[in-house]
């Protein structure tokens, strides 16, 4: 992806240098005990992010560190700050269109945990979006472990922060809202298909992301879109349960599987058109 010398975005919280001074310290290695709290005991992969660390508010008590990131990890930032400026201008583009003006996200660089509004947030949830405060949270860390996974390349990044501001367009236009109260009238199995639905439209968000912002910017080189193709299927349920050890259980799945989101990515990719983003077909 072509991003040097490239507008970095303003809306950057970076607290890499605060710490939570009650909570607990988790490696990137909890992001397997997360799945299979969220897998095995079907828990809300919300409840999660805030259970793992005794449900602590947002209001937790932060401190300041004196914290000085390497160069690799500051090029990392540097990376996602062109991302989301792609994402704000792509997509404020696209509400122009409608006469509408776009409600930028901030994203909120930390380590290992950082109060939410949502909850505390920490690395082992993995990226995350959340709808109460429209903030995307990313502990930079999980990078490394998205390569491990075998999603290498700098737009394997660009498509997971892709896909998390595909969730912040889903709030904006109700969507968030409507799955939850449909979620709210069915059971687990049903509320879990419902969120693969949300989580697949976002993938495809992702997809018509990359497509509108290669008409406007040319960004794109050789291996780009397979990075972002292996990402998803990186991030598939039944791929991450394999790696577990755990047989797939499509009635556990909260994402989707690799093939399906690998899809989804594509139909936004190849076509621009976020009508092509439907997965809910009616369910909502």
């Amino acid at each position: 992806m072509k991003w040097k010398n490239r507008r970095r975005s303003s809306n950057v919280d970076d607290r890499r240098a605060q710490r939570m001074k009650s909570g607990a310290k988790f490696s990137i290695g909890g992001i397997i005990m997360a799945l299979i709290a969220i897998f095995v005991f079907k828990q809300d992969p919300m409840q999660v992010v805030t259970g793992m660390v005794g449900g602590q508010s947002s209001s937790t008590i932060t401190e300041q560190t004196n914290y000085e990131p390497s160069a690799e990890e500051q090029e990392v930032y540097d990376f996602v700050s062109v991302v989301l400026a792609d994402t704000e201008d792509t997509w404020a583009n696209f509400f122009k269109q409608s006469n509408q003006r776009y409600p930028q996200p901030t994203l909120v660089v930390y380590r290992d945990m950082t109060p939410t509004a949502c909850g505390t947030g920490q690395a082992a949830s993995g990226p995350f979006y959340c709808p109460a405060d429209q903030k995307i949270y990313l502990d930079l860390s999980f990078l490394g472990e998205l390569k491990r996974m075998g999603a290498s390349g700098d737009f394997a990044v660009a498509y997971v922060l892709a896909h998390e501001v595909g969730h912040h367009i889903q709030t904006i236009y109700g969507i968030s809202d409507k799955v939850r109260s449909a979620q709210r009238q069915t059971n687990k199995a049903g509320q879990n298909a419902l969120q693969v639905k949300m989580e697949l439209q976002a993938d495809c968000l992702a997809g018509v992301w990359t497509n509108r912002t290669q008409q406007r910017t040319q960004f794109l080189e050789t291996g780009d879109l397979e990075e972002a193709l292996s990402a998803a299927e990186a991030v598939g349920d039944d791929t991450i349960m394999k790696r577990a050890g755990m047989p797939p259980r499509r009635e556990a799945f909260t994402h989707g599987s690799a093939q399906e989101r690998m899809y989804w990515f594509n139909q936004g990719a190849n076509s621009g058109n976020a009508n092509a983003c439907n997965t809910f077909q009616g369910t909502i």
